[in-house]
């Protein structure tokens, strides 16, 4: 039967461990047990040498050899088998010059020459070694005998049964193997632990799954069109897909970084961060309106998922812009209808000075209203910016009132960009004058220059106010306090204009006004073309960054 490879990354990685810690014991074992044999080797022919050298310093052994003979029954035997029974070894054998044996644990071999050369010892050096004798093989320590004049009359070697040594190894052998297989054990148990736990964090996928798994995961953060921010506990970003970083600016270096230090301050970077908590908040990043939505992982960080609501913001903003002048259209049309029926009535009554007269008074009417807007403001799109939310105003019965100290040259860098900072604030003051209606509800705008360079927009209702606790608030994305409209988010209107009043190095905010009500003031430094001496107009120093997406917008509406 063929055996197949699991395709589980876990029972893959539990045989891979199972089969390195067997590798690794099974290697120990054999690098231990190798030293071993050569260390109790050495021992027994150390404790060999140290024998003989005991027997060699015994001065009778050396007498003895010099006044008897080599028998069986003799001094130099009887000293040596004393000692072999002391010490345990398998024989100690004393020699003469010649090689003749004058003891032996075989008494027969008393007096016959030795089995191996003592020509070493008896030159005077000791041996150490592990040798084939008459006994067989045996650990053996040869030393020169000497008499009491330091002179050499023979050897004494003394021998090791090389079986005990055999018998140690062996009896080390059960041990060792005892440790190595609880070595095994514990390194089993270990690797099935490990492999159980990356069995549960990988949900039992194998290796080719995951790794398309991991190339689905580029193709579609990459390839979709929401961008993606991936966060660890500590709050560095770990993933940023490419609509993530054209959205927030974020280069491929960001990677890595913590997200407060790669972004600028603000509610973007709060919501990220979660530090703003809820669902669908929106945030202006860049000029661009986003809807962000942060979900915890599972390790302590964090996804967050922007989305573009950029164009659907514009959509929603013309949309009540089209509401309001829809509304305007009509209230006119009830208005033209009425004047046609009293300029018929005069017709038919034969007042025809009468109704000329009311004609030219009508017509003269619109037509101051309309020259006087453009008398203050020269340039166009604000002059037609007033002039339709002056009729959108009456319809809402709020009047619209320019302010005598209106006085705006056509010199503006971007009118845009003024044109969607007063939409917004217009609208938002209408919006609290009709809450609150009087029957002098009102909403005034005053435009003018200062330092040659500087437009100063102010607007005035004679609604509620601003609670001086919420001054700073009113400016954040995402607050409001009006219902949100089902085509389109709240709290984004004044937070451009504060971001449009900051990217010209101005300020924007709010006061009380007096009598009731709110005056808005926003201050743009060179947001006018200088004019020399000449009355010509200079050249702008710098070519200012422009908010995408958002300008232009004449009916913004937003709330405070």
């Amino acid at each position: 039967m063929r055996i197949r490879w699991p395709r589980r990354v876990s029972a893959q990685v539990l045989l891979t461990q199972v089969a390195i810690t067997t590798g690794v014991t099974v290697l120990a074992t054999g690098l231990f047990l190798a030293p071993l044999s050569h260390q109790l080797d050495d021992q027994a022919m150390r404790r060999a040498l140290s024998i003989a050298q005991t027997a060699a310093a015994e001065p009778q052994i050396a007498d003895s050899l010099l006044t008897s003979e080599p028998t069986p029954d003799g001094p130099v035997q009887a000293e040596a088998e004393r000692i072999r029974h002391a010490t345990r070894a398998e024989y100690v054998v004393v020699m003469d010059l010649n090689g003749t044996r004058w003891s032996h644990t075989t008494e027969d071999r008393i007096g016959e020459h030795v089995s191996t050369d003592p020509g070493e010892a008896l030159a005077g050096q000791e041996v150490m070694q592990i040798d084939n004798g008459t006994l067989g093989r045996s650990a053996r320590g040869k030393v020169p005998l000497r008499d009491s004049g330091g002179r050499i009359v023979g050897a004494v070697s003394v021998g090791i049964a090389y079986d005990s040594v055999r018998d140690r190894l062996l009896g080390a052998v059960p041990g060792l193997l005892l440790y190595a297989a609880a070595a095994l054990a514990v390194g089993v148990l270990a690797a099935i632990g490990g492999s159980r736990r990356l069995q549960r964090r990988t949900h039992g996928l194998a290796f080719a799954d995951i790794s398309s798994l991991l190339d689905e995961r580029e193709a579609m953060l990459h390839g979709i069109r929401e961008g993606v921010v991936a966060l660890d506990r500590q709050g560095r970003i770990r993933l940023v897909n490419d609509e993530a970083g054209r959205l927030l600016g974020l280069g491929p270096d960001a990677t890595g970084h913590v997200l407060d230090d790669v972004l600028p301050p603000g509610r973007t970077t709060d919501v990220l961060t979660g530090r703003v908590e809820g669902t669908d908040l929106l945030t202006v990043s860049g000029g661009r309106v986003l809807v962000t939505n942060r979900m915890p992982t599972g390790d302590g960080g964090a996804v967050a998922t922007l989305r573009d609501r950029t164009e659907l913001e514009l959509l929603g903003r013309e949309l009540d812009s089209t509401h309001g002048l829809l509304d305007a259209l009509r209230a006119q049309d009830h208005e033209h209808a009425n004047r046609l029926h009293t300029l018929l009535g005069l017709l038919e009554l034969g007042l025809h000075d009468e109704a000329v007269e009311f004609v030219v008074e009508v017509a003269d009417t619109h037509r101051s209203s309309a020259e006087q807007i453009a008398e203050q403001v020269r340039d166009p799109l604000l002059a037609a910016l007033l002039v339709g939310k002056a009729a959108i105003a009456a319809e809402r019965g709020v009047a619209l009132r320019i302010s005598a100290a209106t006085g705006l040259p056509d010199r503006v860098v971007d009118p845009r960009d003024l044109v969607t900072v007063l939409g917004n604030l217009i609208d938002n003051a209408l919006d609290a004058a009709s809450a609150h209606r009087t029957a002098d509800s009102f909403v005034e705008v005053e435009l003018r220059t200062e330092e040659d360079t500087t437009a100063v927009l102010r607007v005035s209702d004679t609604g509620p106010g601003v609670p001086p606790e919420a001054r700073d608030l009113i400016f954040t994305e995402g607050w409001s306090t009006k219902e949100r409209p089902a085509h389109r988010g709240r709290g984004l209107g004044l937070a451009l204009v504060r971001r449009l009043a900051e990217r010209y190095g101005g300020i924007a905010r709010v006061t009380a006004r007096a009598g009731g009500g709110a005056v808005f003031t926003v201050v743009l430094p060179e947001a006018l073309v200088a004019e020399d001496v000449s009355g010509h107009l200079a050249s702008h120093p710098t070519e200012r960054d422009q908010l995408t997406g958002l300008t232009g917008l004449a009916g913004a509406r937003e709330t405070r």
